[in-house]
């Protein structure tokens, strides 16, 4: 009979099929899950960040449903991704990555707490799973933070109230509670601003905020709250960005929390899928983390800025409402459909005879989720750290169930095997439950494949129907930001690379320009990156060669103010310092320039304008070939300016400096 049944357990097991022929027998080992002497670290949540920065900014423009069926992939449990952890910007007007994200403070006086898009999204992921989490991490800060200086902890007293400010903000307009803080993102810590917020935090009746330290590497702050008993009793987690699934022994030694608070940030095809299989495991089987959140939730921001479509999903073309659900959306499911924040890993080894790794949950109430993957070196390679070399094998795995789970007599099974080969993927599948004998089940595992073994019933792979195909931007693109409330406070498909361009309402306009999109940051920010000296703003298609930009300008800065509007701009993102293109410059001196450079040091034309501040004009810009011309106010203002490089590049405007000025009536074809 124990023979009949293996040979029926064996056909039960989920696997590649039959033998290949001639192939090597394969790789058998086996595996114990017991929980009879203790549970191992309490698992904290799988998650994803939205900023560091402005990764959502095309998201919000979206029309219905495509908008809510992309956050219900991201959010809504068991669906897609069913996400445990949102973890978001908190703005500071800098640039971080892909744009900036305006600051709920501007300036010391001002306090606005419905810029931007990430309250938005909170209140989504909210809206879909009530249990998220929610943490915020600043990237950049407003520059009177830091009284002038490029620093934020000069005075700690100040930089407190600013992040403590929007954590209350979130709670009295959107009824958010936050439940972790960062420190500042990839830079220094500094000790005596952690303990200081702990105690900003704790007198504001916020003591279930805990603060996460230091968003950066394990070292220093592993060491640090080792010999600093007072730094070790405020802060809760350790986290550490990109680790390669190792932790370091100062990092264990403080017996915190670990975790990858950001990680991922590759390229979401099936190798993307393959280094998310399995950092998701290994990092807690390599290195104890109990949380992994990827950089980025959705890659909702201009495919040729840096790290194009480094998002679990890809939603870049809320004009044409294409989306796309990518294959780490379904890797994710894996383990998020399966466990939740509290549930705790088993004490178990987790690395797999053959390569590969599992980890195994349970919620303490009898339920048991186990997650398997064998993914290959070359198909699970990270963008960061390098990967050292290692081979995977097909192979059987047998798990014997002890302690509570010896009753247990079947397993759900779902499978994901990444077509690397066939170019066909098959994710996130439901397979036949594998039935359990006398505590004893065995799998046939391939390379490239990910397991989820549960009992659990509650799995689904949710599917909306195809969204409307890919499309350019539009040819014939037209603004004139003429909104009385607008739902955001940005325009649509404008993606600010420094500074911040925010509706506004002009009370003092006769009529003409009363409401126009207006450069509002006058100071640079405290940087994460190296912001540019101009502020700028780019929209449409990267591929575009030959294109006329029209644009009402409003110089609001005497003497030295200037404004432009450009073409075939080529940079943007962390490189923004470094942008070309041609680019339409008048001063409020009645002075212009043609440039080939946002930094306006490669000068092609200039001349007399006659602009002058505090008064309307449009800027018409024409590029055909190789020849650039302008307008002002309809006439012809220069031409024939010869112009070879960039090729080709976005539309932008934007300001000589940090200084207000205004816009309205865009118009790019």
């Amino acid at each position: 009979a124990a023979l009949l049944w293996g040979a029926i357990l064996l056909g039960c097991s989920c696997g590649p099929g039959p033998p290949r022929v001639g192939a090597a027998p394969l790789l058998t080992a086996t595996y114990v899950l017991d929980d009879a002497d203790g549970l191992g670290r309490q698992f904290d949540g799988i998650g994803a960040v939205s900023g560091g920065g402005a990764t959502s900014r095309l998201l919000v423009n979206y029309q219905e449903p495509y908008r809510s069926q992309i956050l219900d992939y991201l959010f809504k449990p068991n669906f897609g991704a069913s996400l445990h952890i949102l973890k978001v910007e908190i703005g500071g007007d800098g640039q971080s990555t892909d744009g900036t994200e305006p600051s709920h403070m501007h300036y010391e006086n001002d306090e606005n707490y419905f810029r931007g898009y990430e309250w938005w999204l909170m209140k989504e992921a909210k809206k879909r799973n009530p249990n998220i989490k929610l943490i915020g991490l600043p990237w950049t800060f407003p520059r009177w933070i830091g009284k002038g200086e490029n620093w934020p902890y000069d005075y700690p007293d100040v930089t407190a109230y600013y992040i403590v400010s929007w954590i209350l903000g979130a709670k009295q307009y959107h009824d958010l509670d936050i439940d972790y803080i960062g420190i500042w993102n990839e830079r220094a810590f500094n000790s005596k601003y952690i303990k200081l917020l702990r105690y900003t935090l704790d007198k504001r009746g916020l003591e279930q905020v805990r603060i996460i330290a230091s968003d950066r590497l394990w070292e220093p702050i592993s060491f640090v709250l080792l010999i600093d008993s007072e730094l070790h009793g405020v802060v809760d987690v350790i986290g550490a960005h990109y680790p390669g699934t190792k932790t370091v022994q100062n990092a264990i030694l403080t017996e915190k929390k670990l975790w990858s608070s950001e990680d991922y940030s590759t390229f979401n095809d099936e190798v993307g899928a393959g280094c998310w299989a399995r950092i998701l495991n290994q990092n807690y089987v390599n290195g104890n983390m109990t949380s992994t959140i990827a950089w980025n939730l959705v890659a909702s921001y201009y495919e040729d800025l840096p790290f194009g479509r480094c998002g679990l999903m890809t939603a870049q073309e809320p004009w044409s409402g294409h989306y796309k659900v990518e294959a780490p959306i379904w890797i994710t499911a894996h383990t998020t459909q399966f466990t939740q924040p509290g549930w705790s890993y088993l004490q178990v080894d987790g690395h797999l005879e053959g390569g590969g790794s599992f980890v195994a949950l349970t919620d303490g109430l009898g339920n048991l989720t186990i997650i398997i993957e064998t993914m290959t070196h070359n198909h699970s390679q990270c963008i960061r750290p390098p990967l050292p070399n290692f081979s995977v094998t097909p192979q059987r795995a047998t798990f014997y169930l002890k302690g509570s789970f010896f009753m247990v007599e079947t397993l759900q099974v779902w499978h994901s095997r990444l077509g690397f080969e066939s170019g066909n993927s098959s994710l996130f599948q439901r397979l036949h439950p594998v039935k359990v004998w006398r505590g004893r089940f065995s799998l046939d595992l391939d390379v490239d494949e990910v397991y989820t073994l549960t009992t659990l019933k509650t799995g689904h792979k949710c599917i909306y129907p195809q969204p409307p195909p890919p499309h350019p931007f539009p040819s014939n693109y037209k603004d004139d930001f003429n909104i009385r409330n607008p739902p955001f406070s940005e325009a649509p498909n404008f993606a600010d690379q420094t500074g911040v361009f925010e509706y506004f309402i002009n009370a003092s306009d006769p009529g003409d320009h009363v409401f126009t999109l207006r450069q509002v940051v006058v100071q640079r920010p405290i940087t994460w990156v190296s912001d540019a000296d101009q502020t700028i703003s780019i929209i449409g298609n990267f591929q575009w060669v030959n294109l006329t930009v029209t644009c009402d300008i409003y110089i609001e800065k005497q003497r030295d103010g200037g404004v432009f509007i450009a073409g075939r701009v080529d940079n943007g993102g962390i490189y923004v310092r470094r942008t070309k293109g041609v680019f339409f410059w008048v001063y409020a001196d009645g002075t212009y320039r043609v440039t080939r450079d946002l930094a306006g040091q490669e000068i092609l034309m200039k001349g007399l304008s006659g602009v002058r501040d505090n008064a309307w004009h449009t800027l018409t810009l024409n590029i055909q070939g190789n020849s650039a011309s302008g307008l002002l106010n309809g006439y012809p203002l220069w031409e024939n300016v010869t112009v070879s490089k960039p090729s080709h590049g976005w539309a932008a405007l934007g300001t000589r400096s940090f200084e207000f000025a205004q816009f309205d009536n865009f118009h790019v074809e």
